[in-house]
């Protein structure tokens, strides 16, 4: 038989050249000699047989038999006398006569609709990692995984895996539109199918790479993705509860940063002979430590999939997927909800700022630069080897912000460190002259990485109330705390790596020498309230050569836990959160060693036991003092309310509406605190209802349902610094006389997120 198919179709089939297969496979409505028909085509290379497998009446089974139109595997039907497609299955029989019964990939419409597909070209579908990657879904019945990736440049993309033998040739995907994304629905897959993507580029190369949108992978240092579907129950509604009326300014927050290979290692050793101990096994131990030192968060470094152990996970191949060195996916579920059962918040160390050259990863994705700038100038770290993102391009800040949004609703994380801030905000970090290209001002500022941070940091405060997003950034750039829409960058707080510097420098120092050098213990006072600042002794200070904090003091025995003891008790004295990496809190003598553990037998001497005993009061006295830990200076950045007294106007609170002078102003339109006893009070209600007028509709919808969200405020009849009902501080609404409104970021991704459209 000559098939019904064009003969250049064919041809694109076998070679995997089509960028829409489903235009010739699967099943087809035709005009054959001038009569309806229906074909139904197949690409079968391993099959020696193929039927048509349909369900006619009476429950009985037809079998068609499929014509082998080209020796490589092109089967098809021809049904003469139909007009309209019927739903069957394909049945192939091997050359050793093993037969077997499926449903066909080609014959189900795409799930991706077009408004998902112009919401992430447009950069603001934050809930895309629930329609690319690999899901489980059910189509007119039948249960399979959807693929879908995003990968414009390719010539063809195939899925591969342990269910096809790695074949490209089996499940070739298609293009929807002009959106750059591929896809196609396998039925009858399950969970734990090993796949990967198989790319062939523009110019022919085929590559393999790893679920961009993967959600679990094997164990490094294989590389493939592993089909997954979550079924943890959570159980920690009650601290989701208290996290959004919190306010982190007027909290305690003292963290115990944790590398969990190197906590403390049990277990059975694995593939590479490496021991481990997973989610499961580690959280008890950990969280019985964390809460009887007193304190308040755990922050984990990088747990995102990556395949080197020396990168410590800040080289990640896998951003949409916890590692497997301790699990899967739901045993990290399970980690997050035991720790907040126990009354323990979990923050992740989050790296946007470069990813990996490793050939399974995003570089170079569809052989192309896609997720990183083409230009090295701008995209490639030259020290660290890396690529970095490019923040202009739509789809890839669409791809970093629901990354995010994921770890948050999918794990329920109550925080993210943003890692190496400053290498995003200026174009010449760690660059020479003639390296780096200026923006289109002239400057150096990386104008297209500070939007990004913006509409991150206003997303994440929008939606997830309560959630602390904390900046690594070195400098001295300006704002780095204050509001995204009032010129800054909206983080909560920012390393305070100048007190770092500087406090360490003194305390290394032999005591003779220190009275000339007072100004590195008080020059920190001077800027301590610029930002909302956390003084951290993380990792980074207690490796490479820089010695563990306790061998960085001078002395004898005695006078280096002596000194130990008072730069702790200074730490703890000085305005700002806390940060103290693992080890540190008993003194341990060692750098910090990634293959090894901690050095818990020091716990046996007398000197190492008051350290951690004098840390654990330490946390005790500033968690129940409010003076160490709640910001109430004058001029203190914050993000309050604040209510005119003769006007509709509300608008946000800002540093220079904080202070003194302006809090006695005598200005036409005074301004006071916002005293609330009921719901209905809550300002952003009030705002909202006196503005409904000037706002679009769609704002307006909006607006009422976050007013909805407002609590009382949990001290009736006083004066609230920042109403508990306003916890969301990134809700700005700014009425002038019933004529204007404005929003950080226009509202159309707002309604989408929050399910509102």
């Amino acid at each position: 038989m000559r098939s019904t198919a064009s003969v250049e179709d064919i041809y694109k089939i076998i070679y995997t050249e089509h960028h829409d297969p489903y235009t010739v496979l699967g099943i087809h409505p035709l005009v054959y000699r001038k009569k309806p028909a229906v074909a139904v085509r197949a690409y079968l290379p391993r099959a020696a047989k193929a039927f048509v497998v349909r369900m006619v009446e009476g429950g009985a089974e037809e079998r068609v038999e499929m014509e082998r139109v080209h020796g490589e595997g092109f089967f098809e039907a021809l049904f003469k006398g139909e007009k309209d497609v019927f739903p069957y299955m394909l049945l192939t029989v091997d050359p050793e006569g093993g037969e077997f019964l499926f449903r066909d990939s080609y014959a189900f419409l795409p799930q991706l609709s077009e408004f998902d597909l112009h919401l992430f070209a447009e950069g603001n579908h934050y809930k895309i990692y629930r329609k690319l990657g690999a899901r489980f879904v059910e189509i007119e019945g039948v249960g399979g995984v959807e693929f879908s990736v995003w990968a414009p440049n390719a010539r063809s993309v195939s899925v591969i895996g342990s269910f096809n033998e790695w074949d490209r040739r089996s499940h070739a995907m298609r293009t929807l539109g002009s959106s750059g994304v591929w896809e196609i629905f396998i039925p009858g897959l399950g969970e734990g199918e090993l796949y990967k993507y198989e790319i062939k580029t523009a110019d022919g190369h085929v590559v393999d790479k790893t679920d961009p949108f993967g959600t679990q992978m094997e164990v490094r240092p294989r590389t493939a993705s592993v089909t997954s579907r979550p079924a943890h129950m959570w159980e920690d509604a009650p601290w989701l509860a208290s996290r959004s009326a919190t306010n982190i300014f007027e909290a305690p927050v003292s963290i115990y940063e944790v590398h969990l290979a190197s906590w403390k290692r049990r277990g059975v050793p694995g593939p590479d002979g490496v021991i481990y101990s997973s989610y499961r096994e580690i959280a008890p131990e950990l969280a019985a430590y964390v809460k009887d030192m007193g304190y308040t968060h755990l922050e984990l470094m990088p747990v995102m999939e990556h395949p080197f152990d020396g990168s410590w996970g800040y080289q990640v191949t896998g951003y949409y997927a916890p590692t497997s060195r301790f699990g899967t996916e739901d045993d990290f579920r399970w980690f997050v909800d035991y720790m907040h059962r126990e009354g323990i918040g979990v923050l992740l160390d989050w790296v946007p700022a470069h990813f990996p050259k490793d050939a399974h990863a995003l570089g170079r994705f569809d052989g192309t630069p896609l997720y990183e700038h083409a230009d090295p100038r701008k995209g490639e770290h030259m020290d660290w080897g890396t690529f970095i993102f490019n923040y202009g391009r739509n789809e890839v800040r669409n791809f970093l912000i629901a990354n995010a949004l994921f770890w948050l609703d999918e794990f329920h994380i109550d925080g993210l460190r943003i890692d190496a801030v400053a290498s995003m905000l200026y174009l010449d970090y760690s660059r020479k002259q003639g390296e780096w290209m200026p923006n289109e001002h002239g400057g150096r500022e990386n104008l297209e990485a500070i939007n990004f941070i913006r509409q991150l940091n206003w997303v994440i405060h929008v939606t997830h109330p309560g959630v602390i997003v904390v900046a690594e950034e070195s400098t001295s750039f300006t704002g780095v705390t204050h509001p995204a829409d009032n010129n800054g960058l909206g983080f909560d707080l920012k390393w305070n790596m100048g007190w770092m510097h500087d406090t360490l420098e003194y305390f290394q120092k032999d005591p003779l020498f220190r009275k000339f050098h007072h100004k590195n213990l008080t020059f920190s006072l001077l800027y301590a309230f610029t930002e909302n600042f956390l003084l951290p002794i993380s990792h980074d200070e207690v490796v490479h050569g820089k010695g563990a904090l306790i061998s960085k003091m001078p002395g004898d025995y005695w006078q280096r836990f002596a000194n130990l003891r008072c730069f702790l008790g200074f730490m703890y004295g000085h305005p700002g959160k806390k940060l103290l990496f693992m080890g540190q809190e008993f003194g341990q003598w060692n750098e910090w060693n990634h293959d090894g553990d901690l050095d818990w037998n020091l716990l046996g001497f007398e000197a190492h036991r008051q350290v951690q005993s004098w840390v654990r009061d330490l946390n005790s006295l500033y968690r129940n003092e409010r003076a160490l830990h709640e910001w109430t200076t004058p001029g203190k950045v914050s993000h309050g309310w604040t209510c005119t007294t003769t006007s509709a106007a509300c608008s946000p609170s800002s540093a220079s509406r904080r202070t003194k002078a302006n809090a006695s102003s005598s200005s036409a339109t005074s301004r006071r605190r916002f005293t609330s006893t009921t719901a209905s009070a809550c300002p952003r209600r009030a705002c909202i209802a006196k503005c409904s007028t000037a706002m679009p509709s769609a704002t307006t919808a909006a607006a009422s349902a976050i007013s909805d969200r407002c609590i009382p405020n949990p001290s009736p009849g006083t004066i609230a610094r920042t109403p508990s009902c306003c916890a969301s501080r990134r809700w700005r609404y700014w009425c002038s006389s019933g004529k204007a409104w404005r929003l950080g970021y226009h509202v159309s991704p707002l309604l989408h997120d929050a399910g509102m459209r």
